[in-house]
């Protein structure tokens, strides 16, 4: 036996076990103290400025009570008051009039801005807003955090107060506390190592002595025995190692004749697996088995196997003559399922038939693949089939001599123009549909404000339409950007708006919706049509199925559009499903993968 490497020895598991345990302890304590930490950091700091601000915002209304903002001692005054609420923690303060033009300054350096306008666009944002407002920002590598907020003075007149904080002071008290947390954690990491060392040492020298007994095991000696520590789990255990020697060295005698059949048994456990004595009752059955025939060892030990597979019309002797697999169909009228059983004589060296082994394996899915590919060629040669015999028709019908016939010649050739675009339509639905199946199926994504295309696609639909049928749209006001393949969202869009029209009743309504999820955009489209009954619901996206084949043929549809509109949403990662109930409607309902915008990365 190879022996076992020292990064592979359980000594040094178990010291690394320990280690893991304290370093993910620590770092879960660390980092749920140090965030509370700068939480309660930033709120003080938030707090002070606060407390600065009213403090200044008193001092300001009294100098403008009854002054006017363009006298010179009233600037003076104004750049007094500035200067004297700096501190340590404020970098800057400013006052602004409603104009954007800076009143006064606290930098003494920087008075030449004094009269000029501000050049922050956000802030000219907030000023014309008129509200508060306040932003972290990076200013030279230095963490700052501005505030705004207007202050209302003599003649109804507004002003802003502009502060911008120094809040790097804050993460410097947060790093200072990391090191003193990375420190204490290294200081447990070695103590925790020295411990582990000694426990583990005290577990994995009886283990040792355990596998050496395994090896002269394995090399046929049994009379070796383990030595016992003492009385607790590995005590017990070495106390069973050398009982199971004992009975081992018993047994050996009886195992080559079973060692046969197990292998043989063995040798077919990919899929289910029975065994049978040699008059055909069960003594064996593993797990695959047990649920691919949904039921437990116990109820079936000592049943017949023709019993068993539902195949009495054969005896086991013709189960020993099989050559080939037998089909076992277990299908239900709600879903198929179909089993191959394969046979296979288990033999003595004498040529004794001791028994038969099953091996049953599900090809339910490629029964289906094969029915539903029988099923597409079928639709496929009725749908063709159905146009070339009406044009074929109406075409003998002019070579007879009815295109001399200035009333029916129109009107067959007006047929057949029909008949030759609803199949220029299935060939080229065909065509689409085999593209996505194919390998090098590609989408051209681009950001796209969905709720601005959306409001584009309706408006488009609504300008054009001619049934009396209204729009109704619950859409956000705010811009969601996500990204698609615009062409392969206006296929789908456009075959589901398309549907509702169709089948809006006279008078009726289409809700157009979209809303935000965790982590996907979902549009629906609701008309109030017939509906759809619930047994046919989760078909409508399968390949030429129609709930009304006859109607639906005559509106010219082909029984691909919700297939091909299920092809592109899934190529996009998202779902599409529809919910109806007869008589009221049917809402179709698309999700689309919606990356959330990220907050500001100090916020």
């Amino acid at each position: 036996m190879k022996k076992v490497g020292f990064f592979q020895t359980i000594h040094l598991k178990f010291v690394l076990i320990f280690i893991l345990l304290i370093l993910v302890s620590m770092e879960i304590i660390g980092v749920y103290f140090v965030k509370k930490l700068e939480e309660k950091l930033q709120q003080n700091f938030v707090s002070s400025i606060k407390a600065r601000e009213n403090s200044l915002e008193y001092s300001i209304k009294e100098v403008m009570k009854s002054s006017d903002m363009n006298d010179e001692d009233t600037e003076n005054n104004i750049q007094n008051i500035l200067s004297s609420n700096k501190s340590t923690d404020i970098e800057e303060i400013r006052l602004i009039d409603s104009n954007g033009a800076i009143l006064g300054t606290s930098d003494s350096s920087n008075q030449g801005i004094i009269g000029q306008k501000i050049t922050n666009k956000n802030v000219e944002t907030a000023i014309y807003v008129g509200k508060e407002w306040n932003r972290r920002f990076i200013k030279s590598g230095q963490r700052i955090w501005v505030f705004l907020k207007p202050l209302q003075v003599a003649n109804s007149e507004t002003v802003f107060i502009y502060i911008v904080g120094k809040v790097e002071s804050v993460y410097k008290e947060i790093n200072e506390i990391n090191k003193i947390f990375t420190k204490g954690t290294g200081i447990a990491m070695v103590l925790t190592a020295i411990l582990g060392i000694v426990l583990a040492q005290t577990i994995t020298r009886p283990i040792s002595d355990m596998r050496r007994q395994a090896l002269a095991m394995a090399k046929g000696n049994f009379s070796r025995k383990v030595k016992v520590y003492g009385n607790d789990e590995i005590g017990q255990l070495a106390y069973s190692f050398n009982h199971m020697t004992k009975k081992l060295q018993e047994a050996q005698a009886t195992t080559e004749g079973e060692r046969r059949k197990l292998s043989s048994i063995l040798s077919h456990m990919t899929d289910g697996v029975i065994a049978t004595d040699r008059k055909g009752k069960i003594i064996l059955i593993n797990e695959p088995a047990e649920e691919m025939l949904d039921v437990s060892r116990e109820t079936v030990l000592s049943l017949e196997i023709t019993s068993l597979l539902n195949i009495e019309n054969l005896v086991f002797e013709d189960l020993l003559k099989e050559q080939d697999p037998i089909i076992l169909d277990f299908s239900t009228k709600e879903e198929p399922y179909i089993l191959r059983a394969s046979f296979s004589v288990i033999q003595s060296e004498t040529g004794f038939v001791s028994g038969l082994i099953t091996v049953l394996h599900d090809i339910t899915e490629q029964e289906k693949i094969d029915m539903e590919r029988r099923e597409f060629v079928s639709n496929v040669s009725h749908e063709l089939r159905t146009p070339l015999t009406t044009m074929r028709s109406y075409l003998e019908a002019l070579a007879e001599g009815a295109w001399e016939d200035k009333e029916i010649a129109p009107r067959f050739l007006t047929v057949t123009q029909n008949e030759t675009e609803r199949m220029i339509r299935l060939v080229n639905d065909l065509l689409k549909l085999s593209k996505m199946d194919s390998r090098d199926y590609q989408l051209n994504k681009e950001w796209v404000n969905i709720v601005e295309y959306f409001h584009h696609v309706i408006d488009r639909f609504e300008m054009a339409k001619d049934q009396n049928v209204t729009f109704k749209r619950k859409l956000p006001t705010s811009a969601l950007f996500i990204e698609v393949d615009l062409d392969k969202l206006t296929q789908v869009l456009d075959n589901i708006i398309s549907n509702a029209l169709k089948y809006s009743p006279d008078g009726g309504q289409i809700t157009f919706r979209i809303r935000i999820q965790e982590e996907m955009v979902e549009l629906s489209i609701s008309d109030q049509g017939m509906g759809i009954p619930k047994d046919n619901l989760k078909k409508i996206f399968e390949r030429f199925y129609r709930v009304d084949k006859a109607r639906t043929r005559k509106m010219g549809g082909s029984g691909l559009g919700l297939a091909i509109a299920k092809e592109m949403v899934e190529a996009h990662g998202g779902n599409i499903w529809a919910r109806s109930e007869e008589g009221k409607g049917t809402t179709i309902y698309i999700t689309l993968p919606y990356d959330r915008p990220q907050e500001d990365e100090w916020s």
